[in-house]
């Protein structure tokens, strides 16, 4: 049996490394980003899948720093929203591939229009439709992956971490250096996370105890990892985990609280921490498996806590999407599953 999955989780931090000296040396068309930028358009990040889980992130951050941006996926702008588009507008499309389908014909049909927008792509390596579309095309330079998204996921982030204070108004001296500071401690928690990879995962197969329902909730820039972690669980082991965002949980889902569900909730958003705790601390105590991927040391009664410290909240998402997909890993060995080999669809999405 391939261990693919389990190896690209592994190189997670070294892939970290690599975005962060390839961005370095894209300072020149970061400096194109930022003259572009200079007229404050309004700001549209899309993608599909892990990359659109990204956006989200980007989205929440943006908007803290009162630049108007949204995330839409690119099915939704393709079949519906492009009338949102136009010359006032930054569209920011992302891609691990460069060649998902819904993105490659809506850069097609805004290439044929009247009111095209900026576009800013972001993909691993720039041979590829969506970075030849655009304007400026970022490459995130992680290398290949085969499985899963995990490198690309933190790649995409960190590529995403550098446009948003970019667009924000840091000049792109200042928004790499921010991000050569970021990504410290966010490798070093994720290499930390790995040295006892085999015993976490085991854990927490042991904390999921055989349930069938497992929610992942996150606010914030934590919604990211939320939404990925689901995805690659569905992915790599074939279980049918859920995303929320965790206000949104309080409104009905709440009442799938009982000993027959698993709750994730990602906590990395320090302003929120005490309100995500309050929510696991309440499921644990109407029976709940309940699991706190959080910025903040200590325990909550009856809460299975993995403390990741205060990271960028950008890249706070990609560590703490680790654990989740060592626990993909470990679902997907224990079923019999090839970990991370996809089975009906493909790495790349090529058909609508």
């Amino acid at each position: 049996m391939s261990d693919l999955f389990r190896a690209e989780i592994g190189r997670q931090p070294v892939a970290l490394d690599a975005a962060v000296s390839a961005l370095a040396a894209q300072e020149p068309v970061l400096a194109d980003l930022a003259r572009l930028t200079g007229t404050g358009p309004r700001v549209v990040l899309t993608g599909m899948g892990s990359s659109y889980d990204a956006c989200l992130g980007a989205a929440s951050i943006l908007g803290r720093a009162g630049v108007a941006a949204m995330s839409v996926t690119a099915a939704e702008l393709l079949h519906f929203r492009q009338p949102i588009l136009g010359p006032d507008s930054m569209l920011v499309t992302v891609s691990q591939s460069g060649h998902t389908v819904e993105l490659v014909r809506l850069l097609d049909q805004l290439a044929a229009g009247p009111a095209r927008p900026m576009l800013v792509a972001i993909t691993n390596g720039r041979d590829n439709p969506v970075a030849r579309a655009a304007d400026i095309a970022l490459d995130m330079g992680i290398g290949e992956e085969r499985g899963p998204a995990t490198m690309s996921f933190l790649g995409t982030l960190a590529a995403l971490a550098v446009l948003v204070r970019i667009v924000s108004g840091d000049d792109p001296a200042a928004a790499l250096a921010a991000l050569r500071t970021a990504a410290v401690p966010a490798g070093a928690r994720i290499r930390t996370l790995l040295a006892g990879a085999d015993d976490l995962a085991a854990s927490l197969e042991r904390w999921l105890d055989g349930r069938s329902h497992l929610v992942l909730v996150g606010r914030g820039a934590a919604r990211a990892a939320a939404e990925v972690g689901a995805l690659v669980l569905k992915e790599a082991a074939g279980y049918p985990a859920q995303s929320l965002d965790a206000a949104e949980f309080r409104h009905g889902p709440i009442e799938l609280a009982g000993p027959s569900l698993a709750l994730a909730v990602v906590a990395t958003e320090p302003a929120t921490y005490a309100l995500d705790a309050g929510l696991a601390g309440e499921l644990a105590a109407h029976g709940t498996a309940v699991l706190l991927l959080g910025s903040e040391p200590g325990a909550v009664d009856g809460v299975r806590a993995i403390p990741l410290g205060r990271l960028d909240p950008l890249l706070a998402a990609g560590v703490a999407t680790v654990p989740l997909q060592l626990l993909a890993w470990r679902l997907a060995v224990a079923g019999g599953r090839e970990p991370g080999v996809f089975r009906t669809g493909g790495k790349v999405t090529t058909r609508e």
